[in-house]
């Protein structure tokens, strides 16, 4: 009977294609020969089929027994990690971390804190997510996410704690086609409020009725930054950007950072911060996930008003 087989059939089948001979596989696993034979016997008469050819000196695998090796390679490996997932679970390891990024959030740091993530929580699925503005706080607040990785927003969530992480520096840009490109000095408001400006909608309904930044009557409503990104590229219109994600552009010229009345010479920073319900605070990965962030943004916070500056005198 197939139900019948167990995982001791399965292993002492394995050590003995690894070690070459019932003898060596006897030796790895502390058995008597005798107890390594009977068990493949008993493994073979169970499943209908040979595994060996033992004509030979040593044993050697049948057609049959080679197709079967990777299934029973499979079952033991997954039954291998279904215990060391439950011991760690068992310690208070999350069983898996969900994560939403805010768009503004420079990819490459996620893709960095991903990377070593899998490394250090082989066993711990990890869910991940990209929205802006209220649709990055929408998964933690119904309960989709254990953690965000969100820019800040005006308003009170009494039910999330924030941990900050540092600052991302969003800039004004236009292309070098742009009237406004041309304009010489720093811009009044009024004179941006002669174009379209390229907005970022939120997806969610927790900012209705609020606009954060619009300084035009005419705007654009885009879902996507990418859009957002092509359009500016296209001479659509004007609009913010974080640096990070058009840096390349205003080296080359593509884009021209606009100096704005009223605006800081270095553009305004937006707070970037690790948010998760009060009553479900973070577990081991989840907390790793946060610090391992935190050495990213310590490694940039030096640079921000100085890059946006430099940017703009090239």
């Amino acid at each position: 009977m197939l139900d019948g087989v167990s995982l001791d059939q399965l292993r002492t089948f394995i050590a003995a294609v690894d070690e070459g001979s019932f003898s060596a596989a006897a030796r790895k696993l502390n058995r008597v020969q005798s107890a390594v034979s009977g068990w493949v016997s008993a493994l073979e008469a169970q499943i209908g089929v040979v595994l060996f050819d033992r004509t030979g000196r040593f044993p050697k695998l049948t057609a049959e027994g080679v197709l079967l090796l990777a299934d029973a390679r499979h079952i033991v490996s997954g039954v291998n990690t279904l215990k060391a997932r439950a011991k760690l679970m068992a310690a208070g390891l999350e069983a898996e971390l969900s994560v939403v990024v805010d768009v503004f959030f420079p990819t490459y740091a996620v893709s960095a804190t991903v990377k070593a993530f899998a490394e250090k929580f082989p066993f711990t699925p990890l869910r991940l997510f990209v929205e802006g503005l209220g649709a990055g706080y929408q998964p933690i607040l119904d309960g989709r996410c254990s953690l965000g990785i969100l820019g800040a927003l005006p308003g009170v969530f009494p039910s999330l704690v924030s941990e900050r992480l540092g600052e991302i520096p969003l800039v004004v840009v236009a292309s070098k086609e742009h009237p406004l490109a041309q304009f010489s000095g720093r811009i009044p408001k009024s004179e941006l409020a002669k174009y379209v400006q390229l907005v970022l909608t939120d997806r969610s309904e927790l900012s209705a009725g609020r606009d954060y930044g619009v300084m035009s009557p005419s705007t654009w409503r885009l879902a996507d930054l990418s859009t957002k990104y092509a359009f500016l590229r296209d001479s659509v219109g004007w609009g913010s950007m974080p640096l990070h994600l058009v840096e390349h552009d205003i080296d080359i010229g593509a884009l021209i950072v606009l100096e704005v009345d009223d605006m800081p010479r270095s553009g305004y920073p937006l707070a970037m911060s690790a948010v998760h319900q009060a009553a479900a605070p973070p577990g081991p990965a989840g907390r790793w996930f946060i610090d391992h962030l935190k050495g990213w943004s310590a490694g940039q916070s030096p640079s921000f008003e100085t890059a946006v500056v430099d940017k703009r005198t090239k």
